[in-house]
């Protein structure tokens, strides 16, 4: 007879709980190992147990955990002033998650608009889009079923699709209280679906002609995931607002909101705030994260072993039928089937491997940044065949 959770059943969870772990690997509680190709779901920048951030939390878990933005965090400031630094934009709002990045970048459009004379302030979102689970993160999100249940949603957003420059002109014509574009850099959870180069460099100057925000969010794609820290730097290109978490603390929650000239003052005293936002043991697991991450040449990394990834996944899975798309960069990447494929997260587990599938037919891997070229040859090795099979034996 099975004993009732004390918990919430807002998780369908697999079977396992996990031990520990050790750079790109982790044991459950029976004692079995697995190869970690998803990251604590794109946090685990280095890894588990790296050698050089474990004694850094450990030191200053020893020192202060918390205080209180009643006071100056001079950790803050240093983490502050590196986000700064590579991203060359101006000032840092810590928070907690990428939700509140996020809810924190949607406040931001709101004042600004409310500061330009604008009553109703409107924020272009994007199909299949995913920025949060709170009300108003929910309702940017371009997902009608994490949405259902929750309605009414919070109003003042436009969708449009991804990569398609006409549909946004069409709003800057038709919709004058619009303040804002907020996108993914590359959407995770909708699918692994990046914003191409070109259609970036449209928003930005569409933007510009207008005087909207460019609010890119990074909380997934950021990082170094994709071989530069932030995703949108491959287009050459700056945001005015970029929310950040995930793989900024390699585990220890962090989110942080980075803005540029345009928006940097948006937010005065009393606008916005946090009770654990930027306490001293997130900020030093963020600058040690950053710090590790330049030593050891993590973003050359993800880049040369995303690309040895990516191409053995094309390899093995070239001509098989149900294989609709290998798509991603760096060490971020999703194979789309034609069908749904929910099955092959147990499937993996049982093989030994972590994954995750998303929007029901994506297989997403979004690896710590450490990854070897022969942990990525050994992810194929076990990935491609469970694929095959499963299209084999499931029918479209």
């Amino acid at each position: 007879m099975s004993v009732e959770s004390p918990l919430m059943n807002t998780y369908g969870r697999l079977p396992i709980a996990l031990s520990h772990g050790r750079g790109c690997r982790v044991w459950d509680t029976e004692g079995r190992e697995y190869l970690d190709a998803l990251g604590g779901i794109a946090v685990n920048t280095l890894g588990h147990a790296h050698p050089k951030l474990v004694p850094a939390l450990q030191d200053q878990i020893a020192k202060l955990i918390h205080c209180s933005n009643y006071y100056r965090v001079p950790l803050q400031e240093q983490l502050a002033a590196k986000l700064v630094e590579l991203s060359g934009l101006a000032r840092v709002f810590f928070c907690n998650s990428g939700l509140e990045a996020n809810e924190a970048a949607i406040k931001i459009a709101r004042k600004y608009g409310h500061d330009r004379g604008i009553d109703l302030p409107e924020i272009v979102v994007y199909e299949r889009a995913f920025h949060g689970r709170s009300i108003a993160t929910l309702s940017a999100t371009g997902n009608p079923k994490v949405q259902k249940g929750f309605e009414p949603l919070v109003p003042g957003f436009v969708r449009v699709p991804l990569n398609d420059v006409a549909a946004l002109e069409d709003v800057a014509r038709s919709r004058p209280n619009v303040v804002a574009v907020f996108l993914e850099t590359i959407q995770g959870e909708g699918g692994i679906n990046p914003a191409r180069v070109d259609y970036l460099q449209a928003v930005r100057r569409i933007c510009d002609e207008r005087g909207w925000l460019l609010m890119l969010d990074e909380v997934q794609c950021g990082i170094g995931r994709t071989g530069k820290w932030f995703a949108h730097q491959w287009a050459g290109i700056k945001p005015d607002v970029m929310p950040l978490a995930k793989g900024l603390g390699s585990g220890v929650p962090v989110g942080a909101v980075v803005a540029g000239p345009k928006a940097a003052d948006v937010l005065q005293q009393g606008n916005h705030g946090t009770t654990f936002g930027g306490n001293p043991l997130a900020m030093r697991a963020g600058l040690e994260t950053l710090r590790i991450m330049e030593e050891e040449g993590l973003l050359d990394n993800a880049a040369r072993v995303g690309v040895a990834l990516k191409a053995g996944l094309e390899r093995e899975l070239a001509g098989v039928a149900g294989v609709a798309d290998i798509r991603g960069q760096g060490l971020m990447i999703g194979v789309e089937l034609d069908r749904p494929c929910g099955v092959l997260l147990q499937r993996a587990l049982e093989a030994g491997l972590l994954i995750s599938v998303t929007a029901d037919r994506v297989i997403r891997l979004v690896p710590p940044l450490i990854m070897t070229e022969g942990e990525a040859a050994q992810v194929v090795e076990i990935l491609c065949p469970l694929v095959k099979s499963f299209l084999a034996e499931t029918p479209a």
